[in-house]
């Protein structure tokens, strides 16, 4: 689907799916942001299971509608886990969502990284443009690529209208190069599965204050998609979480408040967002 009218029609269609299906989300994620993570699936009308124990991860992902990978903090019993429960996902066709958080800081995260986009389908991959960029030039797609301040973006990496088209371009040939679709998160958001390519400006500057933005997003990514499908699921989070994210703000500044009261508010706002509302505040373009 490639018709922005379209697409924005389908967004109450696309959120009631969520709701109705509750989709069970199972996140193998890292501890900084689990509490997070569990409650943005648990705000847009999904069901989190945070597990990660290698003698029970095949079992639970049985039951699952996605399985959500993030590497932020791992562990040699993490890795382990990620591979059994993304064998048993492919096993039975439940989509699996890659969060593969600071890729290119160290050689263990590239590996792991490498190791899971190498050895399982996946349905999309969520990350930063320097941790999208990275798995590019990892996978031959560019040749270099800069690092991320420790998990961060890099600065000089930062989507802006002067370098959406080039770094779209860079999105929409790993997308058809992987199979999947690729989001990368930031000012601007982009996401591709190699054919269609969407840029998303919304969301708000405050949101990289908080730890774990991203890694929600990476989970309500996976709720979308287990409920409805790669493209059009990965569309709906990205829209849920962004302009989550502005009603979160406006809240903030009408209040005289700050980061900590941003992320309860954001939460707040996945949970209160409806179809209408993001038709109405989303500011989609199809590239």
């Amino acid at each position: 689907m490639t018709n922005k009218e379209e697409l924005l029609q389908k967004i109450p269609e696309l959120l009631n799916e969520v709701k109705s299906k509750n989709p069970l989300t199972h996140c193998i994620t890292n501890f900084v942001t689990v509490n997070d993570c569990a409650n943005a699936v648990l705000a847009i009308g999904a069901s989190p299971i945070m597990s990660e124990d290698i003698e029970e991860v095949a079992e639970v992902v049985s039951i699952a509608d996605a399985l959500v990978i993030n590497i932020g903090k791992l562990s040699h019993e993490q890795v382990e886990a990620m591979k059994i429960s993304s064998a048993q996902a492919n096993k039975i066709n439940t989509p699996v969502i890659l969060d593969p958080v600071g890729v290119g800081i160290s050689q263990l995260r590239n590996k792991v990284t490498l190791e899971i986009i190498e050895n399982y389908k996946l349905a999309a991959i969520r990350g930063n443009i320097t941790e999208i960029k990275t798995i590019a030039k990892l996978n031959g797609i560019i040749s270099e690529s800069n690092t991320a301040k420790g998990v961060d973006v890099s600065e000089s990496d930062i989507i802006t209208q002067d370098n959406l088209n080039e770094n779209a371009d860079v999105i929409s040939k790993l997308a058809a190069k992987l199979d999947t679709v690729i989001l990368a998160s930031g000012p601007i958001d982009i996401l591709s599965d190699g054919e269609t390519t969407i840029a998303i400006d919304n969301g708000d500057e405050m949101m990289p204050y908080i730890t774990g933005s991203g890694c929600m997003l990476s989970s309500i990514v996976g709720s979308c998609i287990g409920a409805t499908n790669p493209l059009e699921g990965t569309m709906l989070a990205a829209l849920l979480m962004t302009i989550a994210g502005e009603k979160a703000r406006s809240k903030v500044d009408s209040e005289n408040a700050g980061t900590g009261s941003f992320r309860a508010y954001l939460i707040d706002y996945l949970y209160k967002l409806d179809g209408q509302t993001l038709i109405n505040k989303s500011n989609i373009e199809i590239l």
